[in-house]
């Protein structure tokens, strides 16, 4: 560690601080305690440690970092912008305002440099995790004895919040069970969250917490000194444990103001009114959002030092390509652009008989649609043999088998999605996870957060209705589609048959910009009328109709899934002017064009029922007010399947009643 420049690293400290108080100064907004309090990690990592390269942002080998204290944004900005990114000092200045590279929270897509969206604490240890398994697969799959490809660390920087989180019990456990020894954790414990000091929420001993679930641990009592934090990352770097790595820094929330720092005023903004002062004494001039000369000169010269790592990545991998052309191409492949329509033409079409439930047509689609997509992944939550979603030739992922494409996340569904996020911002492989519909609350946060970074990540969710039958209303969910279908940019296709289920799996592993969410059936569905070819074309248009009417139009019935079977015994017993639509993915539905949208539900005919085995809210809106919805706005009961949905309405006999009212 001698030609470490330790003095040029603490000038970059202490100038971080500067940038971190201004911008939070300048916002009147924001949070100063982990920015100035981990500011010695931040230059341990990226002024020494990291490998990144910040004119190539996607470089498949970059190490990864992580902020899982997503409040602690400055601290990443700061950083990126001394290391190179294209995060200019007017970037600083607009931190936390409108169309801003410098948003509140680090978000993925809109900031160089940032690899994953985070803020909601427990969210980026979960993703890091995620990410990590996916490099491993990476390396399993494509390094060769001759060359090394994929041998990057991730990195996370976490807090006490992200710690208290249950989510992050669940992400390293299976970290240290799958030995994920690429994954390398800085815990910024600084005894202190917003409320209160530490000590008054949690007494645990953090040492023997991640010990316990198979973390190899290093405490570094002086947490602000760059030294000891280097010394600490390469023996993490080196270690041949097999194991995850934590390092545990005692840090000082808010260090450079003494008014505030190593207490919960520290935490936010409170220290802004004594920035003068602090920033005088860290030997800052006058000047807001200062970097010196000196500051630049030094990650100048530290990126022509990476540069050279990264240009003999290049020669190693160039070799890679010529030696290895098959894998080579199948690498290329990761960013290809697969269309829904070609998906679909790998899937045969099924027969009649027997009847099935969408789950297993599920597990029979899954199986070409993956060898068709060799880098799309599977898991599920304890659930294979329910939810059906397992890989036949796959194998696991485990430490023996890196390159296994069935993941089995436990019974950690929370854990599962964020880690699903993680694997979708590696961005190598198409991931799917599977566990039942109502325990998608379990793991709504990581759903609404792969959603808004527009991770192209798949739900496979089973069991979708008080079909369930006799495991009861805890397994019976009934507010949860509706639920679901309110998160923005999430599209939930609900299918009605096997057919409907092929293509509702085709445009989810086509969709390139967002999450979906397939929601099967427990119990078997008989098929819809028509041809194969016009139920698949007219899910991938999210609505359609299934039956015509053969007279002048006087109603329409519109259901999903389960229900749809019965708008179409109903229309039987109704008479030959009532039309019948299968709805399996209203947001779909509704991105299409006016023309196509008034030919399934013109607006002339204002007599329309919907039906959904789920609460009635929803519907109206494709009801309007003069129509009428069938569905169930309470919580479900204990019996067979098919006696709970009689018994709760979900029959054509009553929807003919209802309709005739």
């Amino acid at each position: 560690m001698s030609d470490i420049d330790f003095k040029a690293l603490e000038r970059a400290a202490n100038e971080t601080r500067g940038l971190s108080m201004d911008a939070v100064a300048k916002a009147a907004s924001g949070h100063l305690g982990l920015p100035l309090g981990s500011a010695e990690i931040g230059a341990a990592l990226f002024g020494n440690s990291l490998i990144y390269n910040p004119k190539d942002t996607k470089w498949l080998n970059r190490d990864y970092f992580v902020l899982s204290a997503g409040h602690g944004s400055m601290f990443l900005y700061s950083w990126l912008h001394l290391s190179g990114y294209d995060i200019s000092i007017e970037d600083i200045k607009n931190f936390r305002q409108l169309n801003s590279k410098t948003p509140g929270h680090p978000e993925f897509h809109d900031t160089p440099g940032v690899e994953a969206t985070t803020g909601p604490l427990g969210q980026g240890i979960a993703n890091a995790v995620g990410m990590a398994s996916a490099c491993k697969m990476a390396a399993g799959k494509f390094n060769t004895e001759q060359h090394q490809i994929f041998n990057q660390k991730v990195v996370v920087l976490v807090g006490d919040g992200c710690l208290q989180e249950g989510i992050s019990q669940e992400a390293i456990s299976f970290a240290g069970h799958h030995r994920l020894d690429n994954l390398i954790v800085f815990y910024d414990s600084n005894d202190v969250t917003l409320d209160a000091m530490a000590i008054e929420t949690q007494s645990e001993d953090a040492v023997k917490r991640f010990e316990s679930v198979g973390f190899e641990v290093q405490l570094v009592l002086e947490g602000n000194n760059i030294g000891s934090l280097i010394n600490a990352y390469q023996n993490a770097k080196q270690s041949k444990s097999g194991k995850p790595q934590i390092i545990i820094c005692k840090t000082t929330i808010a260090k450079g103001i003494p008014e505030v720092a190593g207490t919960n005023k520290g935490h936010g903004e409170a220290g802004v009114k004594f920035i003068d002062s602090a920033r005088k004494n860290l030997g800052l001039p006058e000047e807001k959002f200062f970097v010196s000369t000196e500051t630049r000169h030094y990650f100048e010269q530290h990126q022509n030092q990476l540069q050279k790592v990264y240009q003999e990545w290049q020669s190693v991998f160039a070799a890679w390509k010529s030696a290895n052309p098959k894998l080579a191409q199948l690498l290329e492949s990761a960013h290809q652009k697969h269309e829904a329509i070609d998906i679909m033409k790998q899937i045969p079409e099924f027969p009649t008989t027997p009847i099935i439930a969408t789950r297993k047509a599920g597990s029979d689609i899954l199986q070409p649609v993956s060898q068709y997509l060799p880098l799309s992944v599977s898991g599920s939550a304890d659930l294979h043999g329910s939810t059906l979603n397992y890989i036949k030739e796959g194998r696991d992922f485990t430490p023996a088998c890196p390159t296994g494409r069935n993941i089995k996340f436990g019974i950690r569904e929370h854990a599962m999605g964020a880690m699903m996020n993680g694997i979708a911002y590696h961005g190598l492989f198409k991931v799917s996870g599977a566990t039942f519909l109502v325990f998608s609350d379990y793991l709504r946060p990581s759903i609404r957060l792969a959603a808004l970074s527009h991770l192209p990540v798949v739900y496979i969710f089973t069991h979708d209705s008080v079909g369930v039958g006799e495991d009861g209303p805890t397994h019976q969910p009934v507010e949860t589609v509706s639920g679901l279908r309110m998160i923005p940019n999430l599209d939930v296709v609900r299918p009605a048959d096997p057919e409907e289920t092929a293509a509702a799996f085709s445009l989810a592993y086509a969709r390139n910009d967002g999450p979906t969410l397939l929601s099967l059936t427990r119990q078997n569905l008989p098929f819809l009328p028509g041809t194969a070819q016009h139920k698949r074309e007219g899910t991938l248009r999210g609505g359609y109709i299934v039956v015509n009417e053969t007279a002048p139009l006087r109603m329409i019935l519109i259901a999903t899934g389960s229900e749809v079977q019965h708008c179409v015994e109903a229309a039987k017993l109704l008479g030959d002017d009532i039309r019948v639509v299968s709805m399996p993915c209203t947001e779909i539905f509704d991105r299409q064009s006016d023309e196509y949208k008034q030919s399934v539900l013109p607006h002339g005919c204002r007599n329309r029922v919907a039906m959904e085995a789920g609460v009635t809210s929803f519907w109206y809106k494709y009801v309007g007010l003069d129509g009428k919805v069938i569905g169930i706005d309470r919580f479900g009961m204990s019996a067979p399947g098919n006696t709970v949905m009689k018994q709760l309405g979900m029959t054509a006999e009553n929807l003919v009643n209802i309709s005739k009212q």
